[in-house]
């Protein structure tokens, strides 16, 4: 259903006077939607076509919890598609208190660009309902789009700023940009700046309806710790209500990530990357965004994503997958195991180099990791013996 199509069912959803609500991109080819389908076990299918049963399981679907407005699919970190039960409490705290963090005011407008299958799309119509308007929803963002929607807030994923800095997009029209879903480097957040826009990184998943941190800060109402194997961990009114057809959560009310990371003396929230991204390396621990935020600092490189591939002799070796900022004089390996080696230990310098026009990326906007573990290009790799 087109983001726009869902802005009523979802409003009904979050007041209590509708059924909860499951996005699903109709552009998923079938044999997915059928397998998000049977995940799900929907009362019923609605299209723009209208409502329809035809191609679900017989017999009355199991239940969801009274709650629960908004179920999101996702991944998570096995592959294995999971529902995410999402009540309105908690996407409506989320929203609330995202707009009163980033001083938005009443009647702003919201530019829709991300996939309405996912929690950030589904926070941006969430806001807009809040806001009292209605969000302008674009399939393709560039430069004209921020030009002439007539918006003052927008969502954005890293690679979708990139591509907007580089096409020569002024960002001034917008009051704040908030960025999530990957870490941002320094030098894309100081090119955004250059270009007028107001930028505010925030972290969070699904199952903490969102965004949660901004700027490294917690949105009121949510703590933020790190518990053992210095995972991150959540707690607060934002967090989901449990998994669609499995046990429900239990614990001490706190969600614990699959992210690293490290809290400052400021209090602020540092991210250094996800627990299952960890390079083991000749009997050393990598992470991989760490590397490549390092990498990205380099002048040559516009962006790098670092993964671990099967190696014999070291287990893991650290394979950088890097576009360059200009193709016709992409960076040499050396060199950047050199330029590695002066921020990080010597074991995070990559032992693999592979160039690429452009990065795999998920529906989500995020780079395709699974995809970037196994070898892509057609291109000889450069390797360090």
């Amino acid at each position: 259903m087109p983001a726009g199509e869902l802005l009523r069912p979802l409003a009904a959803a979050l007041d209590g006077s509708g059924p909860a609500v499951a996005p699903l991109d109709p552009a998923l080819p079938q044999a997915r939607l059928r397998l998000l389908l049977d995940e799900l076990a929907p009362d019923a299918i609605q299209t723009v076509a209208g409502v329809t049963r035809e191609g679900l399981a017989g017999g009355p679907p199991p239940g969801i919890g009274e709650d629960t407005a908004v179920v999101i699919v996702t991944s998570g970190s096995t592959g294995r598609p999971k529902g995410v039960e999402l009540s309105a409490d908690a996407l409506l705290h989320s929203a609330r208190a995202s707009l009163d963090r980033i001083g938005a005011v009443p009647g702003g407008r919201w530019l829709c660009c991300l996939p309405v299958s996912h929690v950030a799309g589904i926070q941006v119509l969430v806001r807009s309902l809040l806001a009292g308007t209605e969000p302008v929803v674009c399939d393709r963002l560039t430069p004209e789009v921020v030009a002439t929607c007539g918006c003052d807030y927008v969502s954005l994923v890293p690679t979708q700023l990139r591509r907007l800095v580089g096409d020569g997009a002024s960002l001034a029209p917008f009051v704040k940009i908030l960025l999530g879903g990957a870490g941002a480097p320094a030098r894309l957040l100081a090119a955004a700046a250059a270009a007028g826009g107001s930028v505010v990184t925030t972290y969070g998943m699904t199952e903490t309806s969102g965004g949660c941190v901004y700027d490294g800060k917690p949105l009121d109402g949510v703590r933020v710790g790190i518990g053992p194997g210095g995972l991150i961990r959540i707690a607060g009114p934002v967090l989901f209500s449990g998994y669609r057809l499995q046990p429900g959560r239990t614990g001490d009310g706190w969600f614990t990530t699959a992210d690293l990371g490290s809290i400052g003396p400021s209090g602020l929230l540092t991210v250094r990357g996800r627990a299952d991204d960890v390079i083991n390396t000749g009997g050393e621990k990598v992470v991989g965004a760490e590397v490549a935020a390092a990498l990205e600092t380099f002048p040559a490189v516009r962006e790098a994503v670092v993964v671990g591939r099967p190696d014999a002799e070291w287990g893991e070796r650290v394979t950088a997958v890097v576009v360059p900022a200009n193709p016709d004089m992409p960076p040499e390996l050396g060199i950047l195991r050199e330029h590695v080696r002066r921020t990080l230990p010597a074991s995070a310098a990559p032992r693999e180099l592979v160039l690429m026009d452009e990065l795999p990326l998920l529906p989500s906007g995020k780079p395709d990791l699974r995809a970037l573990r196994h070898p892509i290009s057609k291109r000889r790799p450069d390797r360090e013996q």
